[in-house]
C-alpha cells in the first residue's frame, strides 16, 4: 500500500532560499523567451544577408553569456531552470546557441 504524506503545517524557508527560488523562476521564464527568440531567428536566417546573420549570432551569444553569468550568481545550472511538467515533459529544450555559433563560424563558448 502506498503511503500518503501530509503537507507540513509550516514550510521551513529563509530569505536566501526564497530569493534564490524566485531568481530561479525568473531566469526560467527569461530562458524560455530566449530560446523562443533563437528559434525565430533561425527561421528567418534565410532572408538575411551575411552581416545581419553575424550580428544576430553575436547578439544571441552575448545573451547566452549573460544568462550563464546570472545563473552563476546563484550557483544554478541550465538543468536547474528546466522545470519538470510531469507527463508533459520538461519546459525547456536543449539550448541551440551552439547551432548559432556554428553558423557564424565561432567554435568557442
Amino acid at each position: 500500500m502506498t503511503e500518503i504524506r501530509a503537507l507540513p503545517d509550516r514550510i521551513d524557508s529563509d530569505a536566501d532560499s526564497i530569493e534564490r527560488d524566485l531568481f530561479r523562476l525568473v531566469l526560467t521564464v527569461v530562458e524560455l523567451v530566449r530560446q523562443l527568440m533563437e528559434r525565430q531567428a533561425l527561421r528567418r536566417m534565410d532572408d538575411l544577408d551575411d552581416d545581419r546573420i553575424e550580428a544576430l549570432g553575436t547578439a544571441l551569444m552575448r545573451l547566452d553569456d549573460a544568462m550563464s553569468e546570472l545563473r552563476g550568481r546563484y550557483g544554478l545550472t541550465p538543468a536547474d531552470l528546466n522545470l519538470d511538467l510531469g507527463p508533459l515533459g520538461t519546459l525547456l529544450d536543449t539550448p541551440i546557441i551552439d547551432s548559432c555559433r556554428a553558423l557564424i563560424g565561432h567554435g568557442g563558448t
